[in-house]
């Protein structure tokens, strides 16, 4: 059953995900910076380290974006990669095979990221929903979320 609850009752909504733009732009300039962090410690060349800290910084990013974000943010991330991780470096090359593995990866990292957000924010919207309708309501139980 659905239960309207006023929010000035103490229940705060789900917060909004961030304007897909700003999250391209920190995917842009993250991955640039990430890469040339990455390449000025350990060399280029490292593909495999390269890709695993551009996952993490696509699922980041996937924490405060919308699901329509993560394609773009994918493939931002992978021209840092194609084009600064390997050399030689500057040039976009594509091999199907690898490349196509690279930019699933990287995009499943940023639907995981935006997906485990929303699944966070919905249980805590719940939980707040659940607590704010006063002390009518049954105490949860030990199954309950």
């Amino acid at each position: 059953m659905i239960e309207w609850v006023p929010l000035g009752s103490g229940a705060r909504p789900v917060p909004r995900p961030v304007a897909a733009p700003l999250v391209w732009a920190g995917a842009f300039g993250g991955a640039l910076v990430l890469v040339a962090l990455l390449n000025g410690t350990v060399g280029s060349g490292r593909p495999g380290l390269a890709l695993l800290l551009l996952s993490v910084l696509a699922a980041l990013l996937g924490l405060c974006a919308r699901f329509t974000a993560a394609p773009g943010t994918a493939v931002l991330c992978w021209l840092s990669l194609n084009g600064f991780a390997i050399p030689p470096a500057g040039t976009l090359t594509w091999a199907a095979g690898r490349d196509a593995a690279w930019l699933a990866c990287l995009l499943g990292a940023a639907l995981v990221g935006t997906a485990l957000a929303r699944v966070v924010h919905a249980r805590a919207a719940y939980r707040r929903l659940g607590t704010a309708t006063g002390p009518e309501s049954p105490e949860p139980g030990p199954g309950d979320f």
